[in-house]
């Protein structure tokens, strides 16, 4: 999902976005000032992140609390001089005032969810050199390990500061754990916190188009927001940009139209049993450009839960995190090309000595499937592969010479390669 078709193939696991008429957008904390890169930051991806300036918000949200303090007392001020006037007449009719007791929550209900998860979810305020923006996060561990989204946390740098509010109002500073930017995915650490509610992991794997779920987190800095809706698809490949070694951050997504906005990246997409199944990370957007990107328009994406805890485990225990490679550069069928095949991946380079080598894949073979997973093109690939772990048996189908062709093979590791 790129706003530039034209761009050059890559390496596995890159690849060549496909041409989307709504550009998706990772919803990463929004700038404040003019943007900067920091020495200490990664290098800069070829798409932006973008959400509404912290300051525009801010004077929104200022604009409209003193026409409502405003309002209030207007109100105030005239409802007190007719009740001591000496014209109002005992005979005037009211509206009685009831006290009406509060509905029990209904289990599987959405405020049954809420009263569950929002204690697990915290909003994460970013300071970095000469930008800010806030996101959320899922509690991990009652000692304050939390779960939120690299794109969150990496305009801090090395010198800026993170700071959790939970949903008691207190606050805490934080410490980067680990962080991971080709699943989106980071850890940090609250400081001197103890007690916490840590949020209960689900399985991805079990989720059903049209089922329903439920969003929380804090977009636009509004925290403890609950907005909920239904899987409207399963494995979307989606693409928010690169790493600073050209490796594109892909992965196959939860599609949801529970209201998702920029904020609430890193917080939970959870069932109808409070259980989390997704990390919220991007929405689609109808804007051509990064600076003008609106709000939710029904279609965001969660990464699956499944597919990202090993590497969750990895950053809590101090280790680099490690993906799935097949060892091949692909980039998407051409139509106009006259292949036997018009969706897959068609493979433009084979790594020396790669697993793909060594099952017989060579350039010029289209990849159409891996085990049940249909491949669509080259987002599709890599995205499928990424919820895989190294070392995972797979069977890949293939088309060769006009032929479909099925290789089983034991997936790479990138572990000598990565420095995320």
């Amino acid at each position: 999902m790129n706003d530039n078709p034209d761009a050059p193939t890559a390496s596995e696991p890159e690849s060549t976005p496909h041409d989307d008429t709504l550009p998706v957008y990772p919803m990463g904390p929004p700038p404040v000032g003019p943007p900067a890169t920091p020495l200490s930051q990664p290098q800069p991806r070829p798409r932006g992140r973008t959400a509404f300036a912290a300051s525009v918000v801010a004077a929104s949200l200022l604009v409209g609390g003193a026409s409502g303090v405003g309002g209030a007392a207007a109100w105030t001020s005239s409802h007190q001089d007719a009740t001591t006037s000496s014209t109002v007449t005992s005979g005037a009719s009211t509206s009685p005032v009831v006290n009406t007791p509060a509905a029990p929550t209904v289990p599987g209900s959405v405020e049954q969810v809420a009263k569950d998860v929002l204690p697990s979810v915290v909003k994460i305020t970013v300071t970095g050199a000469q930008q800010a923006g806030s996101g959320s996060g899922i509690i991990l561990s009652a000692d304050g390990q939390i779960l939120t989204n690299n794109h969150v946390v990496e305009i801090a740098g090395s010198s800026g500061t993170i700071t959790v509010s939970f949903n008691d109002g207190s606050n805490a500073k934080a410490k980067v754990l680990g962080t991971d930017p080709l699943t989106d995915t980071a850890v940090i650490q609250a400081e001197n916190v103890s007690g916490l509610t840590p949020a209960t992991i689900g399985q991805s794997s079990n989720l059903q188009v049209g089922q329903a779920v439920v969003a929380i987190g804090s977009p636009f800095g509004l925290d403890s927001t609950v907005t909920s809706g239904i899987v409207s698809a399963l494995d979307r490949p989606v693409d928010v940009g690169t790493d600073g070694q050209g490796n594109s951050t892909v992965y196959p997504a939860i599609q949801t139209d529970a209201a998702i906005n920029p904020g609430n990246s890193g917080g939970p997409l959870v069932d109808m049993n409070g259980h989390v199944v997704g990390i919220d990370s991007a929405i689609q957007s109808t804007s051509s450009s990064t600076s003008q990107q609106s709000g939710s328009i029904g279609l965001g994406f969660a990464i699956p839960i499944d597919e990202v805890m090993p590497i969750i485990q990895q950053m809590i225990n101090g280790q680099t995190p490690t993906h799935a490679r097949l060892g091949i550069t692909v980039s998407d069928v051409s139509t106009g090309s006259g292949a036997a095949v018009t969706e897959g991946a068609k493979v433009q380079n084979v790594s020396s000595g790669s697993t793909a080598q060594s099952a017989g894949i060579a350039v010029g073979d289209v990849i159409t499937k891996v085990d049940d997973h249909l491949i669509t093109g080259a987002d599709s690939l890599v995205a499928t592969i990424r919820s895989y772990r190294p070392n995972d048996r797979v069977t890949v189908t293939y088309e060769h010479g006009g032929q479909t062709k099925t290789a089983d093979l034991t997936l790479d590791s990138d572990a000598s390669s990565s420095t995320s």
